[in-house]
């Protein structure tokens, strides 16, 4: 039983932790599209800045940091636990399910450094 309920929770944690941050988002947007509601009813002019959907700066460069930042602590992570599986091997030998978002980081990254570039010259 205890072998199915540790993955099962480490597993699980990344699934809630999008779920709670998409219904944020879900949330913040249906705000804001109330707020707006409100103003076009009262006759208000909405500024032009208030219709265009939110833009995070840096977007790409924060999710390269957080997916490497994340890959290497699965790595370190199961590179650190004790024990074995049930064939006898180290659950040491896992360590290479952390490179899944590690070089998904850094192709993030890779994207930003390469948008920058262009930016600057053009």
């Amino acid at each position: 039983m205890d072998y199915f309920l540790i993955p099962l929770v480490v597993m699980s944690a990344p699934v809630l932790i999008i779920l709670i941050v998409l219904r944020y988002r879900y949330l913040q947007t249906q705000a804001r599209y109330r707020t707006l509601l409100q103003l076009a009813d009262k006759g208000a002019q909405l500024p032009s800045q208030l219709l265009l959907e939110p833009q995070v700066a840096y977007c790409e460069r924060r999710r390269a940091l957080v997916l490497i930042g994340g890959g290497l602590g699965l790595m370190t992570m199961f590179l650190a636990l004790p024990g074995q599986l049930d064939n006898g091997l180290g659950i040491d030998r896992l360590w290479g399910i952390g490179l899944l978002p590690l070089m998904t980081g850094l192709g993030y990254l890779a994207s930003w450094w390469l948008n920058r570039r262009g930016d600057v010259r053009g």
